[in-house]
């Protein structure tokens, strides 16, 4: 008997109440913006009135107090715009120069990416220590530091002494740096850079074949091609740092992050290719900084120059510094800021393994679940280009559930800042004689820390002055706790700018963009660079406007003759006053129009969203049960072999066990814990790799079967000495028992009582 044919009503009914289902969470998540905003976008208290310092002075008091502020205003003036002259004139010095890199350390050529097969505009250099510093040693871990191409040049990482660089080189680590050059060589695409990353790899291996494998750290766009290598090539990759690195280009905050929106607003991925079409095939990197700019106008476009102008005689060569790296603009061809628009910023791919690892690589794609070393995350929540979302999210994405994260062996390792933004992840002193220091100290025992998911803390030692140092413990986290940390990810209206952007661009390749290549030059293309207000607002405060010229004397004069006014001057008060409500009035029209942003990218791409206009997306897997993660062939394997092993295996399996209780583990358990598995027999005559693999079957063991574990061990070691030997060494691990924590206690009672070694 044939079946009936489904009835066409009743699948129309379906449908209807489904789409008048997601437009009723639509209008809800509408009012809940709106309800957010009108918070956030509420009245703040009036400030102080400006003329409040002059009440009650006196009048001939005041009248001197003013001709010394008039003094004092204009030879900071004097001063200001001398040093923005010589701001200009620098820029100008470095793009004849071709915008050299900007690091602050000596460098030497290894590998120069314009000679490989498939030519790129990159380079792997070796980092010279300073004179007065020790020579890096070979056999420690080399550090190989990416930085972003993201409008600026390279150098970011090492531009001053406290810096990635001059931490690494002051422990006496080879510092490698992966450099790239203004002009990107004809033709060259994204894979090209991997490629020609992954052969930089090959050399420092092969440069240091005793060492072990490399420290790479991607910063910020950087860390998106450090976990690339990481996913197509795991076996060339030490620990991964990331620092500031965006990965999951959809998470965030509502109510903040507003930069995520940009691209939807935009329509999509065919501004940028119309921006490289009008460059005669290359994106200006130069629209990219300004972008960055515009997040925080009042900080980029007021409160940076006003700090300059008050502060004129201590703060000119931090601000030179500075501009000597943010004034640099670099370019990319068509090809490559397509490939970072489509898959990364709109199609956000990364992290669901949709990016095609190229030609060669029978079809595979980059899948984040191939990294087999360590990963730490460094991200700030005052980080608004890179905020904890985007820089965290993609674990979640990856992953379903902590215990998946132990079962394959990875371990992750996060840091959150407070405050920091986002420049100042890189450049900041104070973060890095903290937060890089600390994350490099930790790389040395990372192979002793077993698989899992943890937070790194870091707090101030016990005891006194600036010299005490500080506590480092890694505490185990979940899933859930990187969804919490991450914000707003699930969101039907991203879905739809994918749509959309992908119809704009099709229309765009078809119609517009033909037509403006058929009308560009290079002349035109660099024209246009050279009259960008990037580079324009530079040029006219530089020696080639006549008008500059006479500063450079003045401001000489005026250092000699410097007369500031009184710090109680009620004149530099009222000065402080009203550049505190510029920059306060800079932020509020910011704030307006992130709202205006925010509400309408939602409800564009929200009501697209709600009727059906989103990317079609393959059905969700079925998320695996505890039953499938153990029919996994590692994790069959090594339950198969729960019973089998000896001193090694146990206390490996006793130091897990022992960590699994407490949740978590100070660096201090780590050196001692790195000391026994490098120092002490049999672990001293293991390799690397033999340590790791012995490290993750006993983590898979205690995960899958935590009570067979502690059941087995006696089976283990062969007599009662052993096992006091065993159990003694963990005991050194753990350190003072009181320390431990009521859970870590039970537990170490638990293996005495098991080993037949309980205290009496």
């Amino acid at each position: 008997m044939n079946a009936l044919p489904p009835n066409p009503s009743r699948e129309l009914l379906a449908k209807s109440a489904e789409t008048v289902s997601r437009a009723l969470d639509q209008a809800r998540s509408l009012t809940e913006l709106a309800a957010r905003q009108a918070e956030t976008l509420a009245p703040k208290p009036p400030a102080a009135p400006a003329l409040m310092p002059f009440f009650g002075r006196n009048p001939f008091t005041l009248m001197q107090e003013a001709m010394e502020y008039a003094v004092d205003a204009t030879q900071r003036a004097t001063l200001f715009w001398d040093t923005m002259r010589r701001a200009g004139n620098d820029f100008v010095e470095h793009e004849k120069q071709g915008c050299p890199p900007v690091l602050v350390f000596d460098w030497e050529m290894v590998v120069d990416g314009r000679t490989l097969p498939r030519r790129c505009n990159y380079a792997l250099v070796r980092i010279k220590p300073p004179a007065g510093m020790r020579a890096p040693d070979p056999a420690m871990r080399p550090f190989v530091i990416i930085d972003p191409r993201a409008g600026h040049g390279a150098g970011i990482g090492g531009f001053k002494s406290d810096s990635q660089v001059g931490v690494a080189l002051r422990r006496g680590h080879p510092v490698y740096f992966v450099i790239f050059f203004k002009d990107p060589e004809p033709g060259q695409t994204i894979l090209d850079i991997t490629a020609a990353e992954r052969t930089f790899l090959k050399r420092v291996h092969e440069l240091h074949p005793d060492a072990p494998k490399p420290v790479v750290i991607g910063n910020c766009q950087g860390g998106w091609a450090v976990m690339m290598l990481g996913a197509s090539d795991p076996e060339l990759m030490g620990p991964l740092v990331l620092n500031g690195a965006p990965l999951s280009y959809w998470a965030g905050e509502r109510g903040r992050n507003p930069m995520r929106y940009t691209g939807g607003l935009a329509g999509g991925s065919w501004p940028a290719a119309l921006m490289a079409d009008l460059g005669n095939g290359r994106f200006d990197g130069a629209n990219l900084v300004l972008n960055f700019e515009a997040l925080s106008p009042g900080n980029t476009w007021f409160r940076k120059y006003w700090s300059l102008y008050e502060k004129a005689d201590s703060e000119p060569d931090r601000f030179l510094e500075f501009e000597r790296w943010w004034g640099g603009y670099y370019l990319m061809n068509r090809d490559e800021i397509r490939w970072i628009v489509e898959n990364l910023f709109i199609g956000d791919r990364f992290a669901r393994g949709e990016i095609s690892a190229g030609p060669g690589r029978n079809g595979a794609t980059f899948n984040m679940r191939s990294i087999k070393s360590p990963i730490i995350v460094f991200a700030s929540v005052g980080d608004n280009i890179t905020p904890p979302g985007q820089a965290l999210r993609w674990i979640a994405d990856v992953y379903r559930d902590e215990k998946e994260i132990r079962a394959l062996g990875q371990t992750i390792v996060y840091l959150v800042h407070d405050d920091i933004g986002h420049l100042g992840i890189f450049v900041s002193g104070k973060v890095a004689n903290k937060e890089h220091t600390e994350i490099a100290n930790t790389l040395d025992m990372i192979e002793a820390v077993a698989p899992g998911l943890y937070e790194m803390r870091i707090t101030a030692a016990e005891g006194s002055g600036v010299n005490a140092g500080y506590q480092v413990e890694l505490v185990g986290r979940t899933i859930a706790d990187i969804r919490a940390v991450s914000g707003e990810a699930e969101n039907e209206a991203f879905p739809a700018v994918a749509k959309i952007a992908a119809v704009n661009q099709t229309l765009y390749d078809l119609m517009i963009g033909p037509a403006v290549r058929q009308m560009t030059t290079e002349r035109t293309a660099e024209l246009r660079r050279q009259m960008h207000p990037m580079r324009a607002r530079r040029y006219m405060v530089s020696d080639l406007n006549p008008f500059m010229l006479p500063f450079a004397a003045a401001a000489e004069r005026v250092k000699a003759q410097r007369a500031p006014a009184a710090a109680d001057n009620p004149f530099v008060a009222a000065e402080r006053a009203m550049a505190e409500r510029v920059g306060d009035a800079m932020d509020t029209w910011r704030d307006w129009r992130d709202a205006w942003t925010e509400t309408a990218f939602h409800t564009v791409y929200g009501t697209l969203a709600a009727f059906g206009v989103a990317e079609a997306t393959a059905e969700e897997e079925v998320a695996e049960t505890a039953d499938a993660l153990a029919d996994a062939p590692a994790v069959r394997a090594a339950l198969a072999r729960i019973a089998e092993g000896s001193y090694a295996e146990a206390v490996v399996r006793m130091m897990i066990l022992l960590a699994r209780a407490r949740g978590g583990v100070r660096r201090s358990r780590l050196a001692r814990s790195q000391a026994l598995l490098t120092g002490e027999a049999p672990f001293a005559e293991m390799t690397s790799a033999a340590r790791q693999a012995l490290i993750r079957e006993q983590t898979l063991v205690v995960e899958m079967a935590p009570e067979e574990a502690l059941a087995t061990l006696p089976g283990l070691l062969a007599d009662k000495a052993e096992r006091r030997r065993a159990l003694a060494a963990v005991e050194d691990v753990a350190g003072p028992e009181e320390e431990l924590g009521a859970p870590a206690q039970a537990m170490l009672a638990r293996l005495r009582e098991v080993l037949g070694l309980a205290r009496r």
